[in-house]
């Protein structure tokens, strides 16, 4: 795990400092995340100088970091305007609480295409909305929209660029390093500023990852007695102090909210919370070499589902041993194992019986799009017959090359497929509503009534937010929304992802 992290991103990402410290901040934006950690607790002024006496038990060097002088969060980014393309006011005209809302509701099972999208457009360093405040609820509210995704390297990646900050943006970033497995990057952080509060569970979970039992068992009884620690959080961090205390006690119960901190700390006693049912979040911790195979490959099929990994990292583990078994996951692997092997040695009679094969296998796993984008462009320009020419023009339309692919491609599928491709979906008539919704979405020269006001104000960003939310059930949105939807990315001069959008809408509609 970790060579293709964040892998369309930049790669200078890389080289930015570590988080370490944070300023005060009163009156903290309200999070729409359910189960971020407690981990920062406002002084009490009763009780911390005795805590941070604990805390302060374990010494280390200090950080250096590089601040973003007078840069407003909201304004934080990592793909410049260079790379988006976006223009300079995409956020600016908006209310930074509109643009909130419309992230907030966001679907997190958007149509790929849209995903990718939605990517470019939280990562982006633009101008922050001129209402912006100190609490940076925009910045907030793309971090947590990759938190929801499951999307923690690009979560980390935006936290980090933000560097010594708010206690909200240290809380988010010291729960995506327990996740991403990073638990002592995170405690070292957390003690190498004096002006950290950590609550009594956070405190007592790093002096002990640091070794220090004693100044940990002090923080724990500090914690019970002040009433700060709740009973059943009392139980797992006794276990957790000393699991060999309770061998042979019953497991504790699930907890009513499970957070990245006590995710970890079961999974330190020895008895790990299983991440399905959680949020896509806690399966990216399933990614860990420490996990079993089948259950990284799950993890890995959730998140590339979400856009929120690079799609070579999941192919890359279904190639990394023999599956020892058959159904389900196994059948995904033995699929692509067959057909890698025969795409390697440019066997065109294999590639023909496999290529299907896999292609079903991965649609009834919902990462038909996954595999095209890996492999689409290649199997595309391969002289292939029958039900396989057809399996590899579907393949590489939704790769990045479909343009291309289309103009190679002669009779390997209905003309609105190459029209889209091709850019001439306008030109298209059909009786189709899907595809005559299509063609009217890229015909329009005028916004649709709902989005006029947006795109006259260059409200952009509220406008491109709207219609991804519009379009999220792909080819079963109502058709009237496809129109609009695509004729407002037209009109943001995002074309291109217009164009895989109604692509992915045409080749993935329920088949009569």
């Amino acid at each position: 795990m970790g060579t293709n992290r964040l892998a369309f991103a930049i790669c200078a990402i890389c080289l930015l400092p570590p988080l370490s410290a944070y300023a005060s901040e009163q009156n903290a934006p309200l999070s729409a995340i359910g189960w971020l950690s407690d981990v920062v607790a406002e002084p009490d002024l009763e009780t911390s100088d005795t805590s941070n006496d604990v805390a302060r038990s374990v010494t280390v060097a200090p950080v250096t970091t590089t601040p973003l002088g007078q840069t407003r969060l909201d304004a934080v980014g990592i793909l410049p305007r260079s790379v988006t393309g976006l223009p300079a006011d995409f956020w600016s005209r908006s209310s930074a609480q509109d643009l909130v809302a419309e992230l907030r509701n966001l679907r997190t099972d958007l149509p790929p295409p849209l995903a990718q999208l939605l990517t470019r457009l939280l990562l982006a360093e633009l101008p922050a909305p001129a209402d912006s405040t100190e609490g940076a609820e925009l910045f907030l509210a793309r971090v947590d929209k990759f938190l929801e995704l499951g999307a923690l390297d690009q979560a980390e990646a935006l936290l980090s660029r933000a560097g010594p900050s708010q206690p909200s943006v240290f809380g988010r970033w010291f729960d995506v390093s327990l996740l991403t497995g990073q638990e002592e990057r995170a405690c070292d952080a957390l003690r190498q500023s004096p002006e950290v509060a950590p609550t009594y569970a956070a405190n007592v979970f790093c002096l002990a990852r640091a070794g220090d039992w004693q100044g940990a068992g002090k923080a724990f009884e500090q914690g019970r007695s002040a009433g700060a620690i709740s009973e059943k959080e009392g139980r797992l961090l006794e276990r957790f102090l000393d699991p060999e205390l309770f061998e042979g006690e019953p497991l504790l119960p699930i907890p009513d909210r499970v957070t990245p901190l006590n995710f970890r700390m079961h999974e330190a006693i020895g008895e790990a919370l299983s991440p399905a049912g959680l949020p896509n979040a806690f399966s990216y911790a399933e990614l860990s070499e420490r996990t079993g195979w089948k259950a990284r490959i799950a993890a890995a099929e959730r998140l590339a589902r979400a856009n929120a990994i690079p799609h070579q990292q999941l192919f890359a583990l279904y190639n990394e041993r023999k599956p020892a078994a058959s159904g389900g996951v196994w059948d995904r692997v033995s699929a692509i194992q067959a057909f890698e092997a025969a795409l390697s040695t440019s066997d065109t009679k294999a590639l023909s019986f496999q290529l299907p094969i896999a292609m079903r296998a991965m649609r009834s796993a919902g990462l038909e799009f996954a595999f095209a984008q890996s492999y689409g462009t290649r199997v595309a320009s391969l002289p292939l017959t029958g039900d396989a020419k057809q399996a590899a023009f579907r393949a590489g339309l939704m790769s990045k090359d479909y343009e291309n692919v289309a103009m190679t491609s002669k009779d390997a599928g209905p003309r609105i497929w190459t029209a889209v491709a091709k850019g001439l979906a306008s030109e298209a008539e059909s009786d189709d509503a899907l595809e005559a919704a299509i063609a009217s979405g890229f015909k329009a020269t005028a916004p649709p009534a709902q989005f006029e006001p947006l795109l006259e104000g260059r409200r952009l960003g509220e406008a491109a937010l709207k219609a991804i939310g519009i379009m999220a059930d792909g080819a079963r949105t109502d058709p009237g929304d496809v129109e609009r939807g695509i004729s407002v990315l037209v009109q943001l001069g995002l074309e291109d992802l217009a164009r895989q959008t109604a692509l992915y809408m045409l080749l993935t509609r329920p088949r009569e």
